[in-house]
C-alpha cells in the first residue's frame, strides 16, 4: 500500500513565523526565507526526497541532475503554495492573480439547485483559488482525513478566520456521508480529493504516468451513490503571483448508467485529467510517498 499515514508536516511555530515575516516585511521577504527551508529539506528530509526524485526520474524520465533540481524546485513550490493559501484565506494584501478556466461549469451546478462535487487531488493549489469561488454564492465543503496535528489546525483557523471553506472530516462512523448529503441538500459544492487513500480503504487500480497506481474509490463511489454533477477542478501556480485555475466540462451519472459504470468513466476522466496537467507542471505533484507502490 501507499506509505501515506493521513497526516501533514509542520509545527504552529513554523507557521507563526511566516506569518510574522509575511505581515511586517511582505511576501517576497517570505519566499526569501522559504528557499532556505526548501534547501533544508533537500538536504536531510530522505524518505521523501527519496520518492520524489523517482517521481521525477521514473514518471517523466529527467536525467539524474536535472531529477536533482527539480526536488529543490517542487519543495520551494510546495512551500509557496502553504505561505499562499494562508495569505489568501486570512485575507492579507496581496499581489496575487487568477485566470479561471472553467468557472462557468461551477455556475452551471450551482444553477442546477442539487449541489455538485468538485474532484481534485494534492498537486497545485487548489485552496487558495478555492477560496476565490465564493462569489459563485455557495458554499464549499472540503472533505479530508482529520489528520494535521491539532494544535497546527487551531492556529490555521485563528489566522484565516475558520469560516472560508467548511471542513467535513472523515471520520469511521461515517457521518461525513451524511454532512455531504446535507450540504448538497443546501446547493453547495463538495470537495473531494481522489489521489490518497489510507491503508484499508477500498481502491481502484489505473494507469498513471506509464505505471498502474492505485486510487481511492470512496470518492468516485460517493459521486455515483449522489447522482450529482462533478467537476475535476486543479489550480496551479504559474508564477510568483499568478495562479491558473481549471474546472472541467461537467460528468453526471445517466439515467440508464449503473454505478460501476459510472465510477469507471468517472476514474478514468479523473486520472487522464490528472495525468495531463502533472505533465504541464510537473513540479507541483505533492504526494511524498511511494505513490506508484502497489
Amino acid at each position: 500500500m501507499p506509505q501515506w499515514q493521513g497526516r501533514s508536516k509542520g509545527t504552529p511555530l513554523g507557521y507563526r513565523i511566516f506569518v510574522l515575516i509575511i505581515k511586517t516585511f511582505g511576501v517576497n521577504i517570505a519566499y526569501l526565507v522559504l528557499r532556505l527551508v526548501a534547501f533544508y529539506y533537500f538536504l536531510f528530509s530522505w524518505s521523501s526526497t527519496g520518492y520524489i526524485y523517482r517521481y521525477f526520474r521514473d514518471r517523466h524520465r529527467y536525467g539524474s541532475l536535472k531529477s536533482v533540481v527539480k526536488i529543490y524546485q517542487n519543495y520551494y513550490v510546495f512551500g509557496q503554495t502553504l505561505l499562499d493559501k494562508v495569505i489568501v484565506m486570512a485575507g492579507i494584501e496581496n499581489k496575487f492573480t487568477y485566470h479561471f478556466d472553467g468557472e462557468d461549469n461551477l455556475r452551471q451546478i450551482v444553477k442546477g439547485g442539487r449541489g455538485g462535487i468538485l474532484l481534485s487531488g494534492h498537486v497545485g493549489n487548489w485552496e487558495a483559488a478555492g477560496h476565490l469561488l465564493k462569489r459563485l454564492n455557495t458554499r464549499i465543503n472540503v472533505v479530508m482525513f482529520d489528520g494535521e496535528h491539532q494544535q497546527i489546525k487551531e492556529y490555521l483557523e485563528r489566522v484565516t478566520g475558520g469560516h472560508k471553506l467548511n471542513i467535513i472530516p472523515i471520520k469511521e462512523d461515517i457521518s461525513h456521508v451524511y454532512a455531504m448529503g446535507e450540504a448538497l441538500q443546501k446547493n453547495e459544492l463538495i470537495c473531494l480529493h481522489a489521489d490518497r487513500f489510507l491503508e484499508g480503504n477500498k481502491t481502484t487500480l489505473s494507469k498513471f504516468l506509464g505505471e498502474e497506481a492505485l486510487f481511492p474509490l470512496g470518492p468516485f463511489l460517493l459521486a455515483a451513490s449522489f447522482r450529482v454533477p462533478v467537476s475535476i477542478v486543479f489550480a496551479f501556480k504559474e508564477s510568483k503571483h499568478h495562479y491558473h485555475f481549471f474546472g472541467s466540462p461537467l460528468l453526471t451519472r445517466a439515467s440508464n448508467e449503473s454505478k460501476d459504470e459510472f465510477i469507471s468513466r468517472l476514474t478514468s476522466a479523473f486520472v487522464e485529467e490528472l495525468e495531463q496537467k502533472i505533465k504541464i507542471y510537473p513540479e507541483q505533484w505533492f504526494n511524498y510517498y511511494n505513490f506508484w507502490r502497489k
